[in-house]
């Protein structure tokens, strides 16, 4: 079947916010105003199409990124709905790094809150063109440009409204349109299915000129001839205004600005509007093109983004769908693709049959025979392709730029209920792991308890609940424990040497190391110093291998050990027994003597965490912070409430939801998300090592 919408018609894009700002109901009514639904799904009734979970309809929060499908003015847009909530980081990491531009939907009387500050961040990483939408005119305290001012100083945006809002609160009846300089009042009858275009009310004219103008200016300084027009004062035209703010917006040098309500059925329809006119095609990502390197990791492979090319996909989703089995949700960047072919994993290197090509709308699905150039599908089939993997095909290889997922911090044991429950364990958590990246999952060696790791409690919570939901698995869960790290401090020289003689062949491996400290984040470092050939080349390499094992269980109390540096610079060898084994052992027992020497310490998770509470209870808030071992970094006043910035470390922040809510009467909010690791004070460290040997004792 030939292609219905061209590259320059397609729109890949992403819905990012904070929790709460207003994403799903903002999807649900994109849906509802392009024909896809026929009715009003609300989030507050568990009807909503895009939070399709379980959890997510009980929540009312947004978990994994559910990919659809609609069509605008003769275009066809992707959407991807991505979560807001800090522990679910890595959805909206992913989504944005297959997406071509962004929506950023800002609540109009919270404005910029802390996640959206982290989304931000994360499409500025990955140069995400993105229009701002700043939702819920219609609450009490809606403030639009008090939004647009936090999103210059907060974000560094250059935000510019192309909009204002005609009224605020529950006066909210529609929106000015600063390009064409006419009002849009909706109809509340048709579920703002129509509206009247009328000239700015009198009591707006001079707001809107003084915007209109600001709008000038900013656009005038992409465009020199729009700016010779501009100060000779001549008239610009619609067009001429719409290109170059397309020019900006896809340079991210201007965010336009548009206002709404979303769930009141007001500005949705400008707010596609813009998508198609401001957002990015396929085509204007990177020249139109996609550059990736050769399985070999030497040489650089770029291709067209075209129908025409070569075939180039990332998986970037593993799911599991409880009538058609695993999912992989993939772009497709160049080539296309039908079902029932073969393609490459240029990662695992293996082959993979695309058993059925699927088009995904939330949670129903739709067949598709070819994938084009452009397209977000979903292939069912896939048994070696892990989240960030590339495929094309085996004759013109391509590896493009993998996902970097981050380390969990924070750990729990998990035990089988029963002995039936054993068995679908196992099999649940490794169907987890397979969707989700930061989900780990590892065996205690003395133990034998099966440990899960995650980004944070509400992370970990949700996934035991699918366990439970999906795969019909009960467990019991343990106390949430911190990923504790130890790392050294000094610089020592240490000698290893493992000798045994019994009879008949022997065993000796000897070396001299130099361990010292690495910088933060460098991870583990190895040097070859050897001259002469005083340990043989085949010895080498187990001498690190011996070291790295050693890593994974520091000295102090047994947490993995990092940002070390080591030089193997000396040692000596048997002709007769010396081996591989020797030496990993001669290297490990060097490492382990050394680290003891060279004062090691241990790092714990610092979260940064941010609380907004009103004022009266700001003493109480900032004693209790200070009490857990929080470091203030920062106040700052917003409306009628104070902000507190602070880093805090989290084995001191289990149980704080429930302390804040007691201390604050329910009146203060927090939000937290892992920042660094730092050493621990040594009355702590003592703690930990005490604790650890208590275990084990």
């Amino acid at each position: 079947m030939p292609r219905k919408y061209s590259l320059e018609r397609t729109r890949n894009i992403g819905i990012m916010a904070h929790i709460d700002a207003g994403k799903t109901t903002t999807t649900e009514r994109i849906l509802f105003y392009t024909g896809v639904l026929h009715r009003v799904g609300e989030v507050h009734d568990g009807a909503a199409t895009m939070d399709w979970m379980e959890q997510e309809k009980e929540r009312g929060i947004t978990i994994t990124s559910a990919a659809t499908t609609c069509f605008w003015r003769e275009h066809r847009i992707n959407i991807i709905d991505t979560p807001g909530h800090v522990d679910f980081t890595i959805e909206v990491e992913r989504s944005l790094r297959v997406l071509d531009g962004a929506v950023a939907l800002f609540c109009s009387v919270g404005g910029v809150e802390p996640q959206s500050e982290t989304v931000w961040r994360q499409a500025d990483k990955y140069g995400v063109p993105r229009i701002a939408f700043v939702n819920k005119m219609d609450r009490i305290g809606a403030d639009f440009l008090g939004a647009v001012t936090m999103m210059k100083e907060r974000l560094g945006a250059n935000a510019i409204p192309i909009q204002l809002p005609v009224g605020q609160g529950d006066m909210f009846k529609g929106i000015i349109d600063l390009v064409r300089m006419k009002a849009h009042i909706f109809h509340e009858h048709t579920n703002g299915m129509t509206w009247d275009e009328i000239d700015i009310p009198h009591d707006l004219q001079a707001q809107a000129a003084e915007y209109r103008t600001k709008m000038l200016e900013a656009v005038s300084d992409e465009d020199d001839t729009l700016l010779e027009k501009y100060l000779e004062g001549k008239e610009i035209s619609e067009k001429e205004l719409l290109d170059v703010l397309r020019r900006a917006c896809l340079k991210v040098s201007i965010i336009p600005v548009l206002c709404g309500s979303s769930f009141k059925n007001k500005g949705v329809q400008m707010l596609l509007d813009s998508v198609v006119n401001f957002l990015p095609s396929p085509l204007d990502i990177q020249g139109g093109m996609i550059t990736g390197h050769h399985p070999n990791m030497q040489d650089t492979v770029s291709r067209k983004i075209a129908d025409n090319e070569k075939f180039t996909a990332l998986a970037f989703k593993i799911m599991t769908d409880p009538y058609v089995g695993r999912l992989t949700f993939f772009r497709v960047y160049s080539g296309t693709v039908k079902a029932g072919s073969y393609l490459y994993n240029s990662v695992s290197d293996k082959k993979e049959r695309i058993g059925r090509v699927l088009r995904m709308h939330a949670n129903h699905r739709e067949d598709v025979d070819e994938g084009y150039a452009g397209d977000i599908l979903a292939a069912i089939g896939f048994k070696n392709t892990r989240t960030g993997d590339t495929l094309c095909g085996e004759d013109e290889a391509i590896i493009l730029e993998k996902m970097v997922f981050p380390e969990p911090v924070i750990h729990q044991a998990i035990e089988p209920k029963t002995k039936a429950d054993q068995e679908k364990m196992g099999e649940a958590l490794s169907k987890l792991a397979e969707e989700d990246p930061t989900f780990r999952i590892t065996t205690n060696l003395e133990t034998g308890q099966t440990i899960i790791g995650g980004m944070g409690e509400l992370h970990l919570e949700i996934l035991v609940d699918r366990m439970k939901r999906e795969f019909k698995v009960e467990a019991n869960v343990g106390k949430p424990q911190v990923a504790y790290k130890e790392t050294i401090r000094k610089k020592v020289v240490q000698e290893g040497k493992f000798v045994r003689q019994s009879g008949g062949k022997g065993q000796f491996g000897h070396v001299w190391i130099e361990l010292e400290p690495n910088e933060k984040g460098k991870g583990f470092e190895f040097e070859d110093a050897i001259v002469g050939g005083v340990i043989p080349r085949e010895f080498i390499k187990p001498v690190s291998m011996g070291i790295q094992e050693a890593l994974k269980n520091g000295i102090l109390a047994g947490y993995p050990v990092e940002d070390i540096k080591v030089k193997l610079f000396d040692g000596s060898y048997h002709d007769v027994d010396s081996s591989e084994m020797a030496f990993k052992i001669a290297g490990s027992m060097a490492f382990q003597e050394g680290a003891k020497k060279a004062n090691p310490v241990i790092l714990e998770p610092i979260m940064a965490v941010e609380v907004v509470s009103p004022e009266d209870y700001l003493g109480d808030v900032m004693g209790d912070l200070n009490s857990r071992r929080g470091k203030i970094e920062g106040i700052t006043p917003r409306k009628d409430a104070q902000v507190i910035k602070a880093m805090v470390p989290l084995s001191e922040m289990f149980g704080y939801a429930t302390q804040l809510r007691s201390m604050t009467q329910g009146r203060a909010l927090y939000t937290m998300q892992f920042d660094h690791y730092d050493e621990t004070p040594k009355s702590v460290s003592e703690q930990i090592i005490e604790k650890v040997k208590g275990k084990n004792a």
